[in-house]
């Protein structure tokens, strides 16, 4: 990853609200709508030899409920008979029952390692699903929540090795020809791996395209990657254009290359290790010292050293830039200069434009420079951070701030996960592009907001839920802040028993359920019609944000849970239950 662009997520200030005081409960009264099942859901529980945490994450958590993004109030489901039954709403009061739109040509009973069913919706007339037993189809269904028009048909199935669950899939068209790609994740075990789980997790990525001859129309696949990580991903999207890949997990993928390849990559990791730095520098308040050192036959012709105020470029001879990129901070490009020393080194002297603070590097990602500290940095930083050691626990005690105490925190701030990133994987090089560390950001879910755009997804940010949404298109703002959920990142972490997490596309409410009956909603504040004051602070309160509970009348545990504009759709194994949440326009 050291070619890979340390990116950071930009929160809009906008979208913050520094003032919220809290979710008020609220008792009015949530229209709930239940409808009995024909047959049980085709849940699949785990087995012996499945004990990992991973194993939980990636099949015991895993949501039986699959929302069409393309169409509003459509859901579906996969029953014990190997049937895909759906349920399109567009009227509450007058709901029909769940109705089959497809039946797995495969009798599931005669597996004893499969896994769940899994469906995703790759376009407004593409499906790809999977009946867990290591077979894939891609379905041409024609318009969906229509009854009429809805007609699945198998366009390519095959038998592509374990058993996997569908994790993503696309729908594109590159010069002329329809393609998609559909991201595939497996738990295997890893013989090799003697000091961990035992288990590792596989990422396949299929692109399957659409071969015309002699107006005989067929898919066949192309191509298959496989990534290999240590952990099931909290996030796995393919981008719309099919040319990258987006991943947020606590442990970091890499795809897995050939024999060839692997020896090539040692012999540079060799090659590598050898390598002295390419540079050193050293700084001071005022400036910035570098020394690179040079061959003996380099003259001062041989050498070009251009500087602009945020950016520096040294070229030898006719050849590619020896340093070249964007300054930590920005320069007097003016003033700075350079000379050739007696011992045949280069020496650049940048003046800092903003004088005191420290840069932590000299030219952004470039990681092939060394800094040296002098001893008085040395000294100064061993000074500032004297005050955090002591030889005793509490040496002030009588202090009007004591130090910070672990024990104090409460529970709902302390993460499991502290080393999670997001990386987006470029689909020709295989390599990773851009790398964001998230360290205490917590991930919470995902949504789909626009089907023709990638999935958001929302980290814990403080005591807030921030959703963002990843733009492939738009390397400047790859990754753009689009609402906030006020104090959701602290309140769902009190809900120990909560199983899954959803948002409406329009960002009015979130929700989250627990493993049984209850369902919480919060929703966005809203306008008072009459005046409420703050007695505490004296000032008239102009919104408030209500939290609502929903329980449900199931002792079945909840399997699937998704979340529309209107309403909430909540599976348990024989009841499908739809919870009014706001009305349509």
């Amino acid at each position: 990853m050291a070619g890979a662009a340390h990116c950071s997520l930009q929160t809009k200030r906008l979208l913050l609200d520094p003032k919220f005081e809290g979710y008020k409960l609220s008792l009015e009264p949530l229209a709930c709508y239940q409808l009995g099942l024909d047959a049980a859901v085709a849940e699949v529980q785990l087995r012996d030899d499945q004990y990992t945490l991973d194993h939980m994450r990636a099949f015991g958590m895993y949501n039986y409920l699959h929302l069409d993004s393309w169409y509003q109030d459509n859901v579906y489901y996969v029953d014990q008979f190997g049937r895909v039954m759906n349920l399109s709403v567009t009227l509450d009061t007058a709901l029909q029952k769940p109705r089959e739109v497809f039946r797995l040509p495969a009798d599931l009973t005669a597996y004893d390692n499969r896994l769940c069913a899994s469906i995703h919706f790759s376009s407004p007339t593409r499906v790809a699903l999977s009946d867990g037993t290591g077979r894939l189809y891609l379905i041409k269904s024609g318009k969906r929540g229509n009854s009429a028009s809805e007609k699945w048909q198998i366009m390519f199935n095959e038998e592509l090795g374990s058993p996997f669950i569908i994790a993503h899939s696309i729908s594109f068209v590159k010069s002329d020809t329809h393609s998609l790609a559909v991201l595939l994740l497996r738990v295997e075990k890893d013989e090799l791996d003697t000091k961990g789980s035992g288990f590792h997790i596989t990422l396949e990525w299929v692109t399957i395209e659409e071969i015309s001859k002699e107006g005989d129309h067929r898919y066949e696949i192309i191509k298959r990657r496989v990534l290999q990580g240590k952990s099931v991903p909290h996030y796995a999207a393919i981008e719309p254009s099919g040319d990258g890949l987006m991943i947020v997990s606590h442990k970091p993928f890499k795809f897995m290359e050939s024999e060839g390849d692997k020896i090539e990559e040692n012999d540079a990791k060799v090659l590598n290790e050898k390598k002295d730095p390419l540079y050193y520098w050293q700084q001071t308040e005022d400036d910035v010292t570098v020394t690179v050192d040079l061959s003996q036959d380099i003259t001062k012709d041989d050498i070009k050293v251009h500087f602009s105020p945020d950016n520096i470029c040294v070229t030898l001879r006719d050849q590619p830039p020896l340093m070249e990129g964007k300054l930590f901070s920005s320069v007097d490009h003016e003033s700075c200069t350079w000379i050739i020393k007696e011992n045949k080194s280069l020496e650049i002297s940048l003046i800092k434009k903003n004088e005191g603070p420290q840069w932590p590097e000299l030219i952004v990602g470039d990681t092939r420079g060394e800094f040296i500290m002098d001893s008085s940095q040395c000294s100064q930083i061993a000074e500032s951070l004297m005050h955090l050691t002591s030889e005793v626990m509490n040496p002030n005690p009588e202090k009007e701030k004591p130090p910070c105490n672990a024990q104090e925190l409460e529970e709902c701030d302390a993460f499991l996960e502290d080393g999670a990133s997001l990386c987006r994987f470029d689909g020709d090089t295989l390599k990773v592009t851009h790398m964001i560390n998230l360290g205490s950001n917590q991930y919470l879910f995902s949504v789909v907001v626009n089907p023709r755009e990638m999935p958001c997804f929302c980290l814990r940010h403080d005591v807030d839920a921030l959703l963002w949404q990843p733009h492939s298109d738009q390397p400047e703002n790859m990754w753009e802040h689009t609402a906030t959920f006020n104090a959701l990142g602290y309140v769902q972490a009190s809900k120990q028993d909560k199983k899954f997490m959803a948002c409406a596309p329009d960002y009015s409410y979130a929700a989250l359920c627990e493993c049984l009956r209850r369902v919480f909603i919060y929703r966005q504040p809203t306008p008072l019609a009459t005046v409420l004051y703050n007695r505490k602070e004296g000032r008239q309160v102009g919104q408030v944000a209500k939290q609502l509970v929903a329980t449900l009348e199931a002792n079945d545990p909840i399997l699937g849970f998704q979340a529309t504009n209107e309403r909430l759709f909540v599976l348990t194994t024989k009841t499908l239950f739809l919870i009014k949440v706001n009305s349509g326009n």
